[in-house]
């Protein structure tokens, strides 16, 4: 069997699907893929050309699947255990809403308005527009932290306080907000920072960040 992730290490989705293989105990390969210059073969694999793409070659072609939430689901019915979406109804409903928060209203101001501008930008020759960084930290993410700082609560997880795909998304953006030189306000979102903090700690987590961290520590010294 061998299973096969395309896409870029400091992605969040790529890093999302790389973190629940690795809490299901599976092996892969990563190949690389540059979202910006994909080779033109790549849109037979990823439709839209985005990242992560996914190859199972214990199936015949077609074998690929593109989009973090589709593979996950996918990894999740044909490795059951340990399970990482859970099994009540209403709870695992719970988890994909997370899941859906993170992979779209915090990923794109995460994203968009700190790590593009901090880390992509420079990986692309371009300049850091400040003032988008700035808004985004004072106007569009405080909101965001608030939410998720009241829905953790006293809790140790997100969803029915049990690990999950939620925690896998949110802490997979949390991890590029840290990449671009920031991080949680215990201050002003205790509750989330420790939840950071615990993620953070997890095994899945920590391979993937202790690897991505020299990269981005020497690009944004640059």
């Amino acid at each position: 069997m061998a299973l096969i992730v395309y896409g870029a290490s400091l992605s969040p989705f790529v890093r999302k699907v790389r973190i629940f293989l690795a809490e299901k105990g599976l092996d892969y390969e990563l190949e690389q893929v540059n979202p910006f210059a994909a080779p033109p073969s790549f849109a037979e694999i990823s439709p839209l050309k985005r990242i992560p793409a996914f190859r199972d070659t214990d199936l015949p072609e077609p074998n690929t699947l593109s989009d973090s939430s589709v593979i996950c689901d996918y990894l999740e019915h044909k490795f059951a255990n340990p399970p990482l979406y859970p099994k009540d109804l209403y709870q695992r409903a719970r988890a994909l809403w997370f899941e859906e928060y993170a992979d779209s209203i915090v990923a794109t101001t995460i994203g968009g308005g700190v790590f593009f501008e901090r880390i992509v930008k420079k990986l692309l020759g371009q300049k850091t527009d400040q003032s988008i960084v700035e808004n985004t930290l004072a106007t569009k993410l405080p909101p965001l932290f608030d939410y998720l700082e009241k829905q953790i609560g006293d809790n140790q997880f997100i969803v029915g306080n049990a690990f999950s795909i939620a925690d896998i998304t949110i802490g997979s953006m949390l991890v590029n907000f840290c990449h671009a030189g920031e991080c949680v306000d215990a201050k002003l979102w205790p509750k989330l920072a420790a939840y950071g903090d615990r993620l953070f700690a997890r095994p899945s987590f920590k391979a993937r960040i202790d690897d991505e961290t020299p990269f981005v520590t020497q690009l944004r010294a640059a």
